[in-house]
């Protein structure tokens, strides 16, 4: 009998240590996935930041574009008033001249003299001493050769009113403060209000002591 109870007990305590051992082994399992999902969290995470990037990278892409695009549009508005006829240069015939506006109109022969001018302010000689010109109606002023003014589809003009302005190729502004008939080829470029102020302002325009010349200045208002 007692020999009987000491199995019974003996196997009752291996039947413990099994059930404690299983107990154990479930702890560690669970453990063991858990590690799992933290890692598979983590992995998680990195994909949807990796996943995040570049959205992020595409919408700050988008922005840009869109700067970029409103940025063009600015600057095709700003070079659409340069070549409108709405612009206006200012003149003055001499260093101390009134100002007198020049209208100028919708060619690319204007824009150019426009973007040049808004770059840097003109001073330009006044030659009369061509033969052939009758300097009682226009008067002319050489560009620099530096700067590159396209000639827009010239036209023979035969008649010129007073207050026009015309662009002759090479480099030259012609200005009629009076009426007239000619034969040239020129591209309008512009045109005064010819108001008896200003025709007095064109030719009572000073000779530069010590130059031996008038000037005219040209500048942006």
């Amino acid at each position: 009998m007692k020999r009987n109870h000491y199995k019974t007990k003996k196997g009752m305590k291996m039947m413990a240590a099994m059930a404690l051992s299983a107990v154990l082994l479930a702890g560690c399992g669970q453990d063991d996935g858990e590690d799992g999902r933290d890692t598979i969290a983590d992995a998680g995470g990195a994909g949807v930041i990796e996943t995040q990037r570049p959205e992020d990278t595409a919408g700050t892409e988008g922005t840009a574009d869109t700067e970029g695009t409103s940025g063009t549009e600015n600057q095709d508005d700003q070079n659409q008033t340069a070549e409108t006829g709405s612009t206006q240069l200012e003149v003055r015939f001499g260093d101390n001249g009134k100002a007198f506006m020049m209208t100028l109109l919708d060619n690319e022969t204007a824009a150019a003299i426009a973007r040049y001018v808004g770059t840097s302010d003109w001073r330009l000689p006044i030659y009369e001493r061509d033969d052939d010109v009758d300097y009682s109606v226009l008067q002319y002023y050489d560009i620099p050769s530096r700067y590159d003014i396209p000639s827009d589809n010239p036209e023979t003009v035969t008649e010129a009113k007073a207050g026009d302005v015309f662009y002759s190729d090479p480099n030259r502004i012609v200005l009629f403060y009076h009426d007239a008939e000619i034969s040239a080829e020129y591209t309008k470029i512009g045109t005064f209000d010819a108001t008896e102020e200003f025709v007095t302002a064109v030719e009572e325009n000073p000779v530069l002591e010590g130059w031996g010349n008038k000037i005219i200045q040209i500048s942006q208002p």
